[in-house]
């Protein structure tokens, strides 16, 4: 290939896809990630649900949204931070591989690990009873959600620290702080005025109201604008994940 720009576009790809095999086999397959990603969005749920008389179509978006939400950002924070303990981030930091690059390897491995765990939760969903109203709108939800969290995952360990448990703490927080205001488990339009306002800032919001939608037609916001805004959050996460890192590499080096 000629174009030396389309050239080095291409070898940055190669070496991100590099990025999210290393993560897939060294992260993804340890019983923590079992734990903050499918248990505890799962007993959430549960202690939510049992013992009320609500409709399955009405549980499923909100299972579905959790166990996306949580499997998605569940190993993403910690990379950074554990990998400048580790000493590893300083080999990749000399190599010839761009922050951009990093960032979206560490992306692309919690994307894929967060569609293939929300596919199980769908088809729970339809186990029970649940039915599909749009199954376009759902898979192009699924994906772009499971792309802005793990965006959102990368974007909450810029902090420069190899202390993985204040990057966990920080992320926790956050996680569930936006799981209790963006209509998981209660709709938004039951919330007080501060509390709609607070919801709007939310990605998960908009992935919820389009699963209600997917799920059960009960949307409250036009699903176009929740894939719109679905993606919006998506590049401003991921732009301002590979800026603040870009930033925060000299001092974890």
């Amino acid at each position: 290939m000629k174009d030396p720009f389309m050239r080095n576009l291409i070898e940055q790809l190669k070496r991100a896809l590099a990025i999210s095999k290393k993560d897939a086999l060294i992260y993804y397959t340890k019983p923590p990630v079992l734990i903050q990603g499918i248990m505890i969005p799962l007993l959430m749920f549960l202690s939510f649900c049992v013992g009320r008389n609500i409709p399955v179509a009405s549980l499923v978006p909100g299972m579905v949204g959790m166990t996306l939400y949580f499997t998605s950002t569940s190993v993403v924070p910690v990379i950074a931070p554990w990998e400048s303990r580790m000493k590893t981030l300083e080999r990749l930091a000399a190599s010839p591989i761009s922050m951009s690059a990093i960032i979206l390897g560490d992306v692309l491995a919690s994307f894929l690990f967060g569609s293939i765990i929300s596919i199980f939760s769908i088809l729970i969903g339809l186990i029970i009873g649940a039915g599909v109203t749009d199954s376009l709108v759902l898979i192009v939800s699924v994906v772009l959600a499971a792309l802005c969290f793990s965006s959102f995952g990368a974007l909450l360990s810029s902090p420069p620290t190899d202390n993985v448990a204040n990057v966990m703490m920080l992320s926790t927080l956050v996680k569930f702080a936006l799981t209790f205001i963006s209509g998981v488990f209660i709709p938004i339009e039951e919330l007080p005025a501060w509390g709609r306002a607070v919801s709007l800032a939310s990605p998960l919001t908009y992935l919820i109201d389009s699963l209600r939608y997917c799920f059960q037609r009960d949307n409250q916001c036009p699903v176009l604008l929740d894939i719109t805004l679905l993606a919006a959050f998506t590049v401003a996460f991921l732009i301002a994940a590979i800026k603040l890192h870009e930033r925060s590499l000299p001092k974890r080096l």
